[in-house]
C-alpha cells in the first residue's frame, strides 16, 4: 500500500496546503524499511503477515545481487562477504515490534528480533530465515 499526500485547498481563504488522505493521519500497520549501501527505501503493509511476505520478496531479492568481494587487506582488516552486511531489512509495527533480515556478501540471511539489542532468530532444520522470521513473529 502507498500512502498518498495530495495538493489541495484548505480552508475558506481558499491558501493551497496539503490534504491529507486519511491513513496517513492515523498512520497504522507495519514500516518495512530495506537498506542497501546509501540506498533507502519504505514500503507499508496492513497486516503482519503481508509485511512478512514483503521482507522476503524483498530479501530474496538483495541475496541474488549480494555476491562481493573481500575487501580490506593492507591498511585495515580484511571483511570477507560473510562478514559484510550488503542489505538490511526492517520491519516496524504496533506493540513496538522490531524485527528485520541482515542479507551477507556471500548471499545468505539470517533474521533477528529488536533493534538497538538485536537477537538473532535461530533456524531450525530446513527453515529459511524468513521461515523463522515468520515463526518468530505471527501468531
Amino acid at each position: 500500500m502507498t500512502v498518498a499526500v495530495q495538493r489541495g485547498v484548505l480552508g475558506a481563504a481558499g491558501r493551497a496546503g496539503l490534504v491529507i488522505g486519511p491513513k496517513l493521519a492515523g498512520m497504522s500497520g507495519y514500516r518495512v524499511t530495506v537498506r542497501e549501501g546509501a540506498k533507502v527505501r519504505h514500503e507499508r503493509s496492513a497486516d503482519l503477515d503481508r509485511a512478512v511476505t514483503t521482507i522476503e520478496r524483498l530479501g530474496r531479492e538483495l541475496e541474488r545481487d549480494a555476491p562481493t568481494a573481500a575487501i580490506g587487506g593492507a591498511l585495515m582488516r580484511r571483511l570477507e562477504p560473510l562478514q559484510q552486511v550488503v542489505g538490511r531489512i526492517e520491519l516496524r509495527g504496533p506493540g513496538r515490534i522490531r524485527a528485520g533480515v541482515d542479507v551477507r556478501g556471500d548471499g545468505s540471511a539470517e533474521a533477528f528480533t529488536g533493534r538497538i539489542r538485536r537477537r538473532l532468530i535461530e533456524q531450525r532444520r530446513g527453515e529459511s530465515p524468513y521461515e523463522a522470521l515468520r515463526r518468530a513473529l505471527v501468531p
